[in-house]
């Protein structure tokens, strides 16, 4: 045995990490998966807002309705997600949200530039100021793990009566 718990047979070179420990730890391509649902829903989302709500509604009022229905998806999914992911701690579901907003910063922008968007133009979506919304998005989406964590451990503990 290894020095580091791990069981290591050196006949057939094999490495063997003991159940328990690997039961405890948050799975990171869970994450992973998870965000990329997030994006998948979002883009259908976007799609579905540009060809058909936009030009009833308008851009910023489509921009608002758009932002509503993203944190929407975002919950659903984190909700559904969260247990499957196992990050346990604040810690752990903040580092996930985090990576989230990290992996949608390179998504959007690379993106916004693939369709010919000036960097100019995708700030102006991070910008409060100038109307965009993206930067409520992202904040949503940093504590979406903690807070959907937070409710289904509420709800599963809570007290009948």
């Amino acid at each position: 045995m290894c020095a580091h718990r791990c069981r290591f047979r050196h006949k057939d070179m094999e490495w063997k990490i003991p159940k328990k420990k690997q039961d405890n730890r948050m799975k990171w391509t869970r994450a992973l998966s998870a965000w990329f649902a997030v994006m998948s829903l979002e883009s259908v989302s976007g799609t579905l807002r540009r060809l058909y709500l936009v030009p009833v509604a308008g851009e910023l009022r489509s921009h608002q309705i758009g932002m509503t229905v993203g944190c929407i998806i975002i919950f659903t999914v984190t909700w559904l997600a969260i247990d499957w992911i196992g990050s346990r701690s604040f810690r752990m579901q903040l580092k996930v949200g985090a990576l989230w907003v990290f992996l949608t910063i390179l998504f959007e922008s690379g993106l916004g530039l693939l369709f010919g968007y000036s960097p100019d133009r995708i700030i102006a979506d991070y910008d409060l100021s100038r109307g965009g919304l993206m930067g409520i998005g992202l904040l949503f989406l940093l504590f979406a793990p903690a807070l959907a964590a937070s409710l289904r451990h509420h709800l599963r503990y809570r007290k009948p009566g």
